[in-house]
Parts: C-alpha cells; sequence; structure tokens
C-alpha cells in the first residue's frame, strides 16, 4: 500500500504499535535511551499482542553486531510465522543487503535510521527498489534550546541535523512513514511531543508515527487529536501491562478517534 496524500492517510484508521526492543534475542525497555530491563520473549510477546488487536509491530534491534544479527533474523522468520499483522524491522539496516535480507525472513516493512543520516541515498535505494511502503524512516530527536536536532546511533550522537528538514528530505527521497521518537519523551510516560508532530503532520504528505511518552490512554487520544499523528506507537505500558490494547481502542473509539475495533 503506497500513500500518496495526507488526506489518504486520514482517511484510515488511527494505528497502535506496540514496540519491541530485541536484544540478544529477549525484548527490552529502558528509559531516555538506557537502563534496560528484559520484557520478555518477542515472539511471545507479538503474538500476543497482534491477538490483542495491535494494527502493527515495530522490532528493533538494539545491538546490531554480526552476532546479533544472526539472532535477530532468527527472531523475524519465527515472528512471521506466528503473527498475522504487519510488523516493521528496523536496527543496524545499513544497505540493501539488509533490507533484503529481513524482507527474506518474513518483515513487511523495514526502518533505517543511523545509515539513511549517514548516506541519505539509502532511503532512495530501498524505495526504488522494493516500493516507498517498504521503507520507514525512524528519526531520533532531541529539543534543545527550542529546537530539535536529530540523533544516531540509538541516541548517543548528535548530527546537527534538524528534525523537519530531515523528515521533509526523507519523504522526498521516497520514503513510506516517518517514525518519529522524542528523547525527551521517551520512557517517561507524561505523552507525545504533539506540538512536534502536528508540524510534522502538516509539512509532510506521508503517514507519521508517534513514538515516546505513553504513560496512560489520554496520551495517544492527544497524540491524534492534538499531534495528528497517524499512528502511535509504545512498548513500557504495553509489555508491563499498564495499558491493554483492547481497553485502549475502546476508550479511543468513545473518545471518536477512528480505530479499528478489537
Amino acid at each position: 500500500m503506497t500513500f500518496n496524500s495526507k488526506a489518504m492517510a486520514r482517511g484510515l484508521a488511527k494505528r497502535i504499535i506496540p514496540c519491541l526492543d530485541v536484544k540478544d534475542g529477549q525484548t527490552v525497555k529502558g528509559t531516555n535511551f538506557v537502563n534496560l530491563r528484559s520484557a520478555g520473549d518477542p515472539v511471545a510477546l507479538g503474538k500476543a499482542y497482534s491477538d490483542a488487536g495491535a494494527d502493527e509491530l515495530v522490532y528493533l534491534d538494539i545491538t546490531a553486531s554480526s552476532e546479533g544479527r544472526k539472532t535477530f533474523t532468527e527472531v523475524v522468520t519465527r515472528v512471521a510465522r506466528e503473527i498475522n499483522i504487519p510488523f516493521t524491522v528496523g536496527g543496524g539496516v545499513n544497505d540493501i543487503a539488509d533490507v533484503e535480507r529481513l524482507l527474506n525472513a518474513g518483515a513487511d516493512k523495514v526502518s533505517v535510521n543511523s545509515a539513511a543520516l549517514r548516506r541519505p541515498g539509502l532511503i532512495d535505494e530501498i524505495s526504488t527498489r522494493y516500493g516507498s511502503q517498504v521503507c520507514v524512516c525512524a528519526i531520533d530527536a532531541k529539543c534543545e534550546d527550542g529546537s530539535w536536532t536529530c540523533y544516531m546511533n540509538g541516541g548517543r550522537a548528535a548530527t546537527g541535523r534538524d528534525l523537519f528538514a530531515w523528515a521533509k528530505e526523507a519523504e522526498e527521497r521516497g520514503a513510506g512513514e516517518i517514525l518519529f521518537t522524542s528523547m525527551n519523551h521517551d520512557g517517561v510516560k507524561c505523552g507525545f511531543a504533539n506540538e512536534a508532530l502536528a508540524r510534522l503532520s502538516d509539512e509532510l504528505g506521508i503517514p507519521v508515527i508517534a513514538s515516546g511518552g505513553a504513560g496512560k490512554m489520554e496520551h495517544f487520544r492527544d497524540a491524534f487529536t492534538k499531534g495528528k499523528a497517524d499512528a502511535a506507537l509504545a512498548a513500557s505500558v504495553f509489555h508491563f501491562g499498564e495499558i491493554s490494547i483492547p481497553e485502549l481502542k475502546r476508550y479511543l473509539h468513545g473518545e471518536g478517534v477512528n480505530v479499528r475495533t478489537v
């Protein structure tokens, strides 16, 4: 499915997307990108989310060494056998060979982040070969003195690139979606970066996925209404049972948000 306009995307139901960070074959979760703790088996969790009514899943290989890649590819293969909803895979995607490996393992989409910042042409290559619907451009950004700066290498290295300029360039190069994570909000459960989300949504013609900050159901509602996001992604509130997906969708439906009901 390709998105030719924001109007088309806005006609679709808003998506709820659990995110699973995978390290050494296990799901982990931290706060502000550090202090990781285990959250369980990624395949079993993914199946549980699929059964509970999640619209999509995102799996990120957060330690993409050569050994980790082998482990992670096996996880992707197992996930593809167990779930029946689309899932995106990212982490250590540096070239077309990585994309091919993950798609062959069963992923529906591939997320690029640091490698695309280092070599923006990677987005062109992916969208040209596989279609823009396969390419998700993930952007980790931090608000500093009123400006949003992009980071790479798992949030460890500032790039000097402006969030909004980079998101626009990624769209122009063929990215099908932007996955925006606010590093200021990640894991602290105080709500999404709705002002930045709304600006991204207004300036781009492709869907924007909100990430970083989910703590309660109202935060998802605000991401869709105030932030104008097309999808909202979260991790710990789902992994540790603080919010159930069926309950969240019932709440959002009651708040007038167009979601696919469970």
